[in-house]
């Protein structure tokens, strides 16, 4: 999980007000409605004290427009409440609008990063900001509009009650003090208390999605009790900040609560002594008493304030997505049947302070395959994610057909540099839909062939529904799954095909057949294998073999054998492996 970095706080605070005014911008339209109907049913809540009072002093002395004031009565009280109801369901309309906006930047943002910014998120937390954090922050826009128009009849209510009778306002506005610290300290307490309660809550559903991943190690170990320990460690820390937040509002609202009809009952007092003095009428007093219910309404903001507190602290949370730097495209396009030459000049990358590679300097000849060898923690898995440009390097460059990656538009990119992984994750509603996915539907019997080629068809068949299967209906096995992962990326397969451990899941003799598919039956190009086996090395052209981030040596996988230190790379006791033997291309490549 990430740990808060109270230095950053003011930053994530701007951050997260920037995306709101975006997010107010995209619902501008509804949120204008929204605001002119809350604006008009408050003025008809202001009208309404004054016209009521009217018409009572008309019908008590018994005056024949009595009758037409009443309608008049009757249309404001209409008003106000079809105007509420317009302003809750446009007000429902900005919340759904702004949540999505905010859902689909962090989305975006998270899938166009590189993989190693977005992996400082966990799973869990991840999940929790893009869900109900950005729902409770999508409400901001229009609760920040609901609270400043909740104000309106409360101050034209006290703007009225001076013009009844400037006695009967001072008595009130002698509350309003008190009212104005109470509704200060609470924004101040409750902003601190959400924001805790929010980073806890983030934290255990961190824990709680790895917990889910691991669900089978747990088991086996017979750890269950011991996870769930750990799960729930924060849950009374959760529970602490949650009553504590409840305290605040809770204690607000009973200090409000008891303020308001205290005032109310000081203004009912004071009209009525002036009523008896003659100084104002019983409809001016029913007037009077109505707008100091409206006046004592500034403590219903309270309610509007909280959700603008939980919203921004939310807001803080998701907005940390936004901040998520994007990798950078250009728009060139390669060379028309370009060979697949891949080089890395002077390649660098430094992830957490720590040199991943240092100075890398290769060049694979296009058609070629190269394997990339070394001990854990040389760089593999780094060199194979740029050159694919899932990541960016720090320093240097890296080349295809002479064209730099980081100029080349995202869909050239994608359509011509093709990736297969040790755990490949699958999309789609069917098997087939997963082994094309990534682009344009292609042609069934090309999904088949791929399948054929990564030595998925055999058990794809035997499926209930074969190709048709529903991905969620087809229990697959870590092998199985690899191999569907291998029949995407045959699939898609362009002048660039990356594999990073891609067949570490297969038995021998099936990582053979997949090597010589690969070489016989794949659209050619050139192949970047992160390598385990001493045979995947040995059908290479090129062994790249990487100690340190460094390229120790490159090479033919027959003189590099004569060294002990890369048979070590092997383990003890390696073999040399086969050459694989050249066969003429007979069979139709994969497209």
């Amino acid at each position: 999980m990430t740990a808060p970095d109270p230095t950053g706080e003011a930053t994530a605070a701007r951050a997260a007000d920037r995306a709101l005014r975006t997010a107010a911008r995209h619902s501008a339209g509804r949120l204008a409605a929204a605001s002119a109907c809350s604006v008009a049913a408050a003025g008809a809540a202001l009208a309404e004290p004054a016209v009521l009072g009217h018409t009572l002093d008309l019908l008590l002395r018994q005056d024949p427009g009595g009758a037409r004031w009443t309608a008049w009565c009757a249309v404001v009280i209409a008003a106000e409440v079809l105007l509420d109801a317009a302003t809750a369901r446009l007000t429902g309309g900005v919340d759904a609008r702004s949540t999505a906006w905010l859902r689909r930047l962090g989305l975006g943002r998270l899938l166009r990063t590189a993989p190693h910014h977005a992996a400082r998120h966990s799973p869990g937390e991840l999940s929790a900001r893009l869900t109900a954090q950005a729902t409770t922050a999508g409400a901001v826009p229009a609760a920040v509009v609901t609270a400043s128009v909740a104000l309106l009849p409360p101050l034209g209510g006290l703007v009225a009650l001076m013009l009844v009778d400037v006695w009967t306002a001072l008595a009130f506005l002698a509350g309003l003090p008190l009212l104005a610290l109470l509704l200060r300290a609470f924004a101040r307490d409750s902003g601190a208390s959400v924001s805790r309660y929010q980073e806890v809550q983030l934290a255990l559903a961190g824990r709680l999605v790895e917990a889910l991943g691991g669900a089978r190690t747990i088991a086996a170990a017979g750890t269950a009790e011991r996870e769930q320990a750990r799960v729930l460690a924060r849950l009374p820390e959760l529970g602490a900040e949650g009553r504590r937040t409840w305290r605040i509002y809770g204690a607000t609202v009973a200090r409000t609560g008891a303020l308001m009809p205290l005032l109310l009952y000081v203004v009912l007092g004071v009209g009525g002594v002036r009523l008896a003095e003659g100084a104002l009428g019983v409809g001016g007093l029913l007037a009077a008493v109505r707008y100091a219910g409206l006046a004592a309404g500034v403590g219903a903001v309270t309610g509007r304030l909280a959700a603008v507190v939980r919203g921004r602290a939310a807001a803080r949370r998701t907005a940390d997505l936004f901040e998520l730097p994007e990798l950078p495209q250009g728009v060139r396009r390669l060379p028309e049947r370009g060979p697949g030459t891949l080089e890395l000049r002077g390649v660098r990358v430094v992830r957490a302070g720590t040199v991943l590679l240092h100075d890398v300097d290769l060049r694979i000849p296009g058609g070629a395959t190269a394997a990339v060898v070394g001990r854990s923690g040389s760089g593999k898995t780094t060199l194979a994610a740029v050159a694919g440009r899932l990541t960016a390097c720090d320093e240097g460059r890296v080349l295809l057909d002479g064209v730099p990656l980081d100029e080349l538009s995202a869909e050239e990119l994608r359509r011509e540099v093709g990736h297969a992984f040790e755990r490949p994750a699958l999309f789609g509603e069917s098997v087939a839909a997963a082994i094309a996915f990534g682009g344009p539907d292609p042609d069934p019997e090309a999904v088949r062939a791929a399948a054929r080629a990564a030595g998925a068809d055999a058990f794809v068949r035997r499926l209930p529904e074969g190709y048709d299967t529903a991905l969620t209906d087809a229990p697959l096995s870590g092998g199985e799954l690899q191999r569907l992962g291998l029949a995407r990326a045959f699939c898609r397969a362009g002048r660039l095909l990356v594999l990073d451990d891609a067949t570490s899941s297969l038995d021998t003799r099936t990582a053979r057949e997949v090597e010589r598919a690969l070489a016989l039956d794949v659209r050619p190009g050139t192949r970047l294998v992160v390598a385990h086996r001493v045979s995947s090395a040995a059908g290479a052209d090129l062994v790249v073999w990487l100690d340190a981030g460094r390229v120790r040596a490159t090479g033919a996988h027959t003189e590099l054998w004569r060294d002990p230190d890369y048979r070590a790379v092997f383990g003890e006791g390696a073999e040399p492996g086969p050459v694989a033997a050249a066969e003429p291309p007979g069979r139709e490549a994969v497209r």
